[in-house]
């Protein structure tokens, strides 16, 4: 059998410019997602997981963790296709504001912005600084932040 190797498709670090903009797909919150997250982080608190309980909350229903919501933007933004085959890595984030929280069956997508980039010194990569606006069905925003990603230059 032959096998070919596959190629990046994602954009290489000298592609990305300030002021690119992109929106990611739409991903649902379910309960599925909310419980899977709470074993694995062991954080089952009762905002997440007590129906009656979060009936009577500020919220007046469970809402997902926040963190599992960050991991399914990271997700989103990989989706995209964008950094196929040229992410180097998550570095950073930044200044990362839980504003509302994302509710069981809340449809979530992310708005992008590229903010600056920097090369790094001694590898063939560099830092891409992206601002990320978290946005429900409603268009409220749910969290707003600043991530840093390290992205593979062009190979020569």
């Amino acid at each position: 059998m032959t096998t070919f190797p596959s190629l990046p498709s994602g954009l290489w670090f000298d592609e990305f410019e300030p002021g690119q903009t992109m929106v990611t797909a739409g991903r649902t919150v379910t309960e599925a997602d909310v419980v899977n997250f709470a074993g694995l982080s062991g954080d089952f608190s009762a905002v997440h997981m007590d129906a009656q309980y979060s009936a009577q909350s500020g919220y007046g229903q469970r809402v997902a963790h926040g963190l599992l919501v960050v991991a399914i933007v990271s997700g989103l933004l990989v989706q995209t296709g964008l950094l196929d085959g040229t992410l180097g890595a998550f570095r950073e984030i930044k200044s990362w504001k839980f504003k509302h929280p994302a509710a069981i069956g809340d449809t979530i997508r992310a708005e992008i912005n590229v903010l600056e980039t920097n090369p790094l010194k001694g590898i063939d990569a560099g830092l891409v600084a992206i601002s990320i606006r978290v946005l429900n069905q409603d268009d409220l925003a749910l969290m707003t932040g600043r991530w840093s990603i390290m992205v593979m230059s062009r190979p020569a």
